[in-house]
């Protein structure tokens, strides 16, 4: 087995970038990069702290992150699990990455730059839904945005139906945590009642 151990081992394997490899990178948004944000409903945040790196799932109604100028996003965080490690990793790194996907298209949008977590009222009053505003909204400041060509997704197959797998397939939620816990939580109830609690828990 050989290991690359230098970036000049790994140049001479790769070879440069191309031109339209670096041409697409900005600091700022586009208006074709806006748009491609604006259509995006998921995301993946990648940040890294003390502990070590986090990249969580973010998914929203409509879109997922808004664009508050060309060097700014805003995140609302919506409820979950309450771990808060992407936030707690934010306010001891600032350092984040994201990446956004677009239902039925190939590419993908990139954003690298730094965030903070944010507690303003106007702020969380203008992403409340349902009357439910989230605890806090994370705004990330660009250093750095460009799009992903569609590979990855076209070999993966990732909006072909028919490459979709039987969610019956995989284990549940319920059968993992049970044997995680020695069966102290999860189970068949936990699966019968989370389509019930997460309608109530969404905001």
């Amino acid at each position: 087995m050989s290991r690359i151990e230098s970036v000049a081992e790994l140049e001479a394997l790769y070879g440069l970038p191309g031109q339209t490899s670096l041409v697409k990178e900005t600091p700022v948004l586009t208006a074709e990069y806006r748009r491609l944000i604006e259509a995006s409903p998921f995301v993946a945040l990648a940040t890294c702290g003390p502990e070590g790196l986090d990249c969580s799932p973010r998914g929203d109604q409509g879109q997922v992150v808004f664009i508050a100028d060309e060097r700014t996003l805003m995140l609302p965080d919506r409820r979950g699990n309450n771990r808060a490690d992407s936030l707690k990793n934010i306010i001891r790194d600032p350092r984040v990455g994201l990446m956004f996907l677009i239902p039925g298209s190939g590419t993908t949008m990139r954003v690298n730059g730094t965030a903070e977590v944010r507690t303003d009222a106007d702020l969380l009053e203008r992403f409340a839904v349902d009357g439910q505003a989230p605890r806090s909204v994370i705004v990330v400041h660009i250093e750095a945005a460009y799009f992903q060509c569609a590979r990855a997704i076209v070999r993966a197959a990732l909006w072909d139906p028919d490459k979709h797998v039987d969610p019956k397939s995989l284990p549940t939620a319920g059968q993992i945590l049970a044997d995680l816990s020695a069966g102290s939580i999860g189970g068949e109830s936990y699966d019968r009642e989370w389509p019930a609690r997460a309608a109530k828990s969404l905001w």
